[in-house]
């Protein structure tokens, strides 16, 4: 009876428009875009920093996919098809998931898009594929995602974060 009480007290107090609990973490939202053969592609994401935590291998887990940012899955749209590494990828919104390892990293595209960060959904896998990996001289708070323009229909998409830099090349195929 006490438990049901206390339940019904709490549940009381916070739908009578008591302050909701903030975190002292905040993921703010981010784009990043580039024009490539005259295509826009965009990676819409939440951006979560150090704050003094261990990222690699502590916050985000080595051999576990990670959401790739937090909050909401990280989106990817491309107006035209695309090679992403082993990939051919046809236009279309997507959501980028990883699977981060101290040596190596794998690029998982996902056919879902805008699902909460913990909802992956591995049967919708567009596919997989290797990134580079380099670690950075200088540590970076807040997770960022590059797009790069390598000239003509040439492209890089980098995941940056801590000392870590995942990074893979596109080609926009027309």
């Amino acid at each position: 009876m006490r438990f049901a009480t206390a339940a019904f007290l709490t549940l009381a107090f916070l739908s009578a428009g008591a302050p909701a609990q903030k975190s002292r973490y905040t993921s703010p939202s981010a784009r990043s875009t580039v024009t490539i053969a005259g295509k826009e592609l965009s990676v819409d994401y939440y951006a979560p920093s150090m704050h003094g935590r261990k990222v690699m291998g502590g916050l985000v887990p080595y051999g576990e996919v990670w959401c790739t940012g937090a909050n909401i899955a990280t989106g990817f749209t491309t107006p035209a098809d695309l090679q992403i590494g082993s990939l051919r990828l046809p236009k279309g919104t997507y959501s980028i998931w990883t699977i981060p390892n101290e040596k190596e990293w794998t690029l998982i595209i996902n056919k879902e898009s805008g699902q909460f960060h913990l909802n992956y959904n591995s049967g919708l896998d567009f596919g997989r594929t290797k990134m580079n990996v380099k670690t950075l001289p200088e540590p970076v708070e807040t997770f960022r995602v590059d797009l790069r323009n390598d000239g003509g229909n040439k492209g890089t998409l980098a995941l940056v974060w801590e000392r870590t830099e995942a990074s893979i090349p596109f080609t926009i195929l027309q």
